[in-house]
């Protein structure tokens, strides 16, 4: 049996703050087994048997490739199509609304792909698939999850909050060995970019300004302050009608003036924001 390395209180602090510094992840208490398991693995990887070792490595390398696996490593991911249906309906109305120019998404925290893929389905059913209708902007922090997402295949069963018409427009079924797996097919995956992106960067490289930002159960993650810095970047990046789509138990309207509620977790402009 594999011997149980140590995790000192230090160290589990020296891990949050460090997570906290890079990405905004804030980390509790009760975190510590996760951070234990999760991050046991990259020691294994690495050839390491001691935490301390691990922390020195990445802090004297500032620029060190294992600060993305780190990343990777404590960043969660919980997902799956059609998630928080509510929202999708409210798309597919603002997007009918939509008069002239390709109407824009941005999905911040993508994750394994699909929420990006189930906003591109919407507005294919909504839209249609004309060049130039629409596009998706798809980013998330962890450089793993995004392979996954632009790799577009998933379990069948993952797919269950999709109709029949729907499986068949837009995913081819596997074969042989790929049995029980689908594909995003090309034409809607032509319509969607991916890109790694750290939302507490200064500024986004990203293109803006978009008719729709979905910002999902990722805020939960950060304090206050980086929520409202994250929302004040957010801003200029929607057009006047723009919607923010949040997370099922993320609140924005006390945080930034700027946003008022629209719907169940929906978000616009605020008029008076001045």
């Amino acid at each position: 049996m594999t011997q149980r390395l140590a995790l000192s209180d230090a160290q589990f602090r020296r891990i949050c703050q460090l997570i906290y510094q890079r990405a905004g992840i804030v980390l509790a208490d009760h975190k510590r087994d996760m951070v234990y398991n999760r991050l046991v693995r990259r020691l294994r990887a690495l050839g390491l048997d001691d935490f301390g070792h691990y922390l020195s490595m990445l802090e004297s390398h500032p620029d060190n490739a294992e600060w993305q696996a780190f990343i990777n490593s404590l960043t969660t991911n919980l997902t799956s199509f059609f998630r928080e249906a509510h929202h999708f309906p409210a798309l597919a109305e603002h997007a009918r609304r939509h008069r002239g120019g390709e109407y824009r998404v941005w999905s911040a925290a993508a994750s394994t792909g699909e929420e990006p893929y189930s906003i591109a389905i919407t507005l294919a059913d909504t839209l249609g698939t004309a060049p130039g209708r629409w596009r998706v902007f798809a980013s998330d922090i962890d450089t793993e999850v995004l392979q996954k997402a632009q790799s577009g295949i998933y379990r069948h069963e993952e797919l269950k909050m999709l109709s029949q018409q729907q499986l068949q427009n837009y995913f081819m079924r596997g074969t042989g060995p790929h049995s029980g797996l689908v594909r995003v097919r090309q034409e809607l995956a032509n319509y969607v970019d991916f890109a790694t992106l750290n939302l507490l960067s200064r500024t986004y490289n990203v293109p803006g300004p978009f008719d729709a930002i979905f910002c999902r159960n990722v805020m939960i993650y950060f304090d206050k302050t980086t929520q409202q810095e994250i929302l004040h970047r957010f801003v200029p990046l929607l057009k006047p009608d723009g919607l923010l789509f949040a997370g099922h138990s993320e609140n924005f309207s006390h945080l930034v003036r700027e946003f008022s509620l629209r719907g169940q977790t929906v978000y616009a402009l605020s008029k008076d924001r001045a």
